[in-house]
């Protein structure tokens, strides 16, 4: 991996905090591995063993925005913690800083183990709105467990907490469908996930189909454990959730075609979830 350059970098429509479609920019950061390795996570094929040399990140911000069209809002995505020192040398916040500022939001992700005032201090070198998203995956706690998360649902409450203190926006990932759990079971808890979310005061929430691809995921298909989710439930949880009008909810549609009921409804499906994604109103 080139320390000095992105992993990705792309544009992409959002219904924003602000009730309309708006578009931006997605700067999948080169960095440090992170320490968590949660059960269900590929994210490290994209990071690096060592910490994160300081001015990398900097250049990678600027070699991603020279090629892209100007945007309302901007993720600096890092598979793994913004707040870790060793992925996000603190010395390069002035220059991140510098040239993230003029976006209407910046979102990070980050572990809640690791929100503390830094957070706050780095929305305030932003000059701007920082949104930091969260992995709460699930508020099943015997599940959550079996993740390897590193945290408890209760953990996740008081980083919550801490952000909204620093009047910082909160975004959740919430899979749907992890080990052991059957399609029902997907669905209920996915939907009480996002319930937990929005009581802990989280403005938005992305429901991830749980899917194989790390090593471990298909050591556990194999041995009965686990099985992709159907676009279907996917699609249960999100006209539950979006009629309560109480936040943003997105579905996740990255390679979304695999989840598909059959072949023949797979276009139609991710149509629809496209349109619920970008007007937040049951189709």
């Amino acid at each position: 991996m080139n320390v000095f350059r992105p992993y990705h970098f792309l544009v992409e429509n959002e219904f924003s905090r602000h009730r309309c479609v708006e578009s931006v920019a997605t700067i999948f950061l080169t960095n440090r591995e992170c320490p968590f390795h949660c059960l269900m996570c590929d994210l490290w094929k994209n990071t690096t063993e060592q910490a994160t040399p300081e001015g990398a990140i900097p250049e990678q911000i600027d070699f991603a925005l020279q090629q892209l069209p100007v945007t309302q809002h901007v993720k600096l995505y890092n598979s793994g913690n913004f707040f870790d020192p060793k992925a996000i040398p603190r010395a390069d916040w002035p220059r991140i800083a510098e040239r993230v500022r003029h976006f209407d939001t910046v979102i990070v992700e980050n572990h809640p183990s690791l929100c503390n005032d830094r957070c706050g201090e780095f929305q305030q070198l932003c000059e701007t709105q920082l949104e930091v998203a969260l992995g709460l995956e699930t508020s099943h706690p015997q599940t959550l467990a079996r993740l390897n998360k590193q945290m408890t649902v209760e953990d996740f409450a008081r980083a919550c907490e801490l952000l909204r203190r620093q009047s910082i926006l909160i975004r959740a990932f919430v899979l749907l469908k992890p080990p052991e759990t059957s399609e029902e079971q997907g669905i209920e808890r996915a939907i009480n996930s996002i319930r937990f979310a929005f009581e802990c005061g989280v403005d938005c929430c992305a429901v991830i189909p749980v899917r194989t691809g790390n090593g471990i995921m298909e050591q556990l298909a194999s041995a009965g454990l686990f099985s992709p989710p159907r676009l279907s439930s996917l699609e249960i949880v999100l006209r539950e959730t979006l009629s309560w009008n109480r936040g943003r909810v997105f579905a996740d549609l990255w390679d979304a075609a695999q989840f598909a009921d059959s072949p023949e409804t797979a276009v139609l499906q991710i149509s629809r979830l496209e349109l619920m994604n970008l007007t937040q109103s049951v189709t």
